[in-house]
């Protein structure tokens, strides 16, 4: 890493000499834009305005807009009586709790390094911060401006995160504020229910920019010279509308699915209760739906059986009817040969 401002955390009247380090880096893929026909890079030039000829750096002021056409313009001198463009200095102004720091003042974030002799008083500020469980709140100059931050501590380094200044957020000026909008407490309840069954620790190397990974599989295809074979999307059929408490009480089964958790059984045993959860219910809903499709089959066997059974009777009637037929021919041929015989 390189660093890109040299200066000292002021800590009361000890003084700390650091180097500044970006803490981020964005990872996005950077394209540059290009002729289509020949890949020539587009190239822009610094033109004015007013008389149309290009402009080169050692030319540019800057101008603040005053309205009606108007410019005021101020030059290098300008900002060179100001006093903060060539401060060093972090100021430590006070020690307040981290929780009490709201994270969308939070911009960007550089690592400090010791510089120098400066690793004792350097290690003790950063120990005291750990011992105190506080950060600090400073003012630091950095690209001509003056910025709010705060010094904290991160795997042993001090890390200055530099902030927005309170005028600098936007109040939500949005129309459903003013509604006088009332959620159910069975929704409510439903909800925490999905939040819970949702609930783990944040591991922030699980998560990955699958977008950014499949652009740079196009990039590196392209590079090699091989197609690139994207899987077919299936499009997504307009979302209609669901009632909110079906919608949350299947939100809640699938989060638990996918943990691999049973669904809790309630009432409990001894069949005293008290009223039923709507989560209950609709487990009780379920069980009921499930146990109506398991009789439909045993009616059907009951039915079956109870077939078979009135057909027995009936088939063992036949059997002695075909017996009998068949004994009646043998009895007639016993009873000639039995029959004496007359005398000529």
């Amino acid at each position: 890493m390189r660093a890109i401002w040299k200066g000292a955390v002021s800590f009361g009247l000890v003084s700390i000499g650091v180097k500044l380090y970006s803490a981020t880096e964005e990872k996005d893929i950077r394209f540059h834009q290009v002729h289509r026909e020949d890949g020539g890079r587009i190239r822009y030039k610094r033109t004015c305005s007013v008389c149309g000829e290009e402009v080169t750096y050692d030319d540019i002021a800057k101008g603040y807009d005053i309205g009606g056409g108007e410019m005021v313009i101020l030059t290098d001198e300008d900002f060179a009586d100001l006093p903060l463009t060539s401060s060093r200095a972090i100021d430590v102004l006070e020690f307040v709790p981290a929780e009490q720091v709201d994270p969308i003042l939070y911009n960007k974030a550089y690592f400090l390094e010791p510089e120098g002799a400066a690793t004792k008083p350097y290690v003790l500020l950063r120990d005291a911060l750990i011992d105190s469980e506080r950060v600090a709140i400073v003012k630091v100059a950095l690209r001509q401006r003056e910025q709010l931050a705060t010094l904290r501590v991160r795997e042993g380094v001090l890390l200055l995160n530099t902030m927005l200044w309170p005028d600098e957020i936007r109040t939500p000026d949005f129309g459903f504020l003013d509604e006088d909008l009332k959620v159910r407490p069975p929704e409510l309840a439903m909800a925490s229910s999905l939040i819970d069954s949702m609930t783990g620790e944040f591991e922030p190397d699980v998560f990955t920019d699958d977008y950014r990974a499949a652009l740079q599989e196009v990039i590196d295809a392209k590079v090699e010279g091989r197609e690139v074979v994207q899987p077919e999307e299936v499009e997504e059929a307009p979302a209609a509308a669901v009632d909110l408490m079906a919608a949350l009480k299947a939100s809640v089964e699938r989060a638990k699915a996918a943990r691999g958790e049973q669904p809790a059984r309630g009432g409990g045993g001894g069949g005293g209760g008290g009223e039923p959860t709507p989560i209950s219910s609709a487990r009780s809903a379920q069980k009921a739906a499930e146990k109506k499709a398991a009789k439909a089959p045993a009616k059907k066997t009951a039915a079956k059986k109870t077939a078979e059974k009135k057909a027995e009777p009936a088939k063992k009637t036949a059997a002695k009817k075909t017996a009998a037929k068949k004994a009646e021919p043998a009895k007639k041929t016993a009873a000639r040969k039995t029959a004496p015989r007359k005398s000529a």
